[in-house]
């Protein structure tokens, strides 16, 4: 869960505290859980959307981990490289290439990439339709791949 938020937040003590804030509000509306063994699922819903809610309220910049990118891009099969001199060298630059994306595109690609969420899930956690969502993360895809292009050519 603290890693959800971190990606999300890019900061680790306003991760910290979206965990607590997520944890607390679960606890004070358990009740409302009508199936335990969703537990988790519940729960990760709720620090994902905490975690959104914080972001774009203090609107930082992106932190996520390289090796997480890295790792669903390359299995995703983008059209990048899977050469590992290619990565270690290029880790900077793929991280600032990160940092360019519009927000919308950096939750999405987060949410579909990273944290494995199938469509429908990013649709309901982000309150978009089926066709926003596909077309926000294939346009995602694409601006990352464009961007991406100049470091795979040199």
């Amino acid at each position: 869960m603290f890693n959800v938020a971190y990606r999300i937040v890019k900061d680790r003590f306003e991760a910290e505290d979206v965990m607590q804030e997520a944890f607390l509000l679960a606890f004070t509306k358990l009740e409302n859980l009508q199936d335990v063994s969703t537990f988790g699922a519940w729960l990760k819903r709720i620090v994902i959307n905490n975690s959104i809610y914080h972001y774009r309220k203090n609107n930082k910049y992106d932190t996520i981990s390289f090796e997480d990118i890295q790792y669903k891009i390359e299995n995703e099969d983008q059209g990048i490289p899977n050469d590992y001199e290619f990565t270690n060298l290029k880790a900077k630059q793929v991280l600032e290439t990160l940092k360019a994306l519009k927000e919308n595109y950096r939750i999405t690609l987060t949410l579909h990439l990273i944290e494995g969420y199938d469509y429908e899930e990013i649709c309901n956690i982000l309150n978009i339709s089926n066709a926003s969502c596909r077309t926000t993360i294939s346009r995602a895809k694409e601006s990352l791949r464009q961007k991406l292009q100049p470091l795979v050519s040199h």
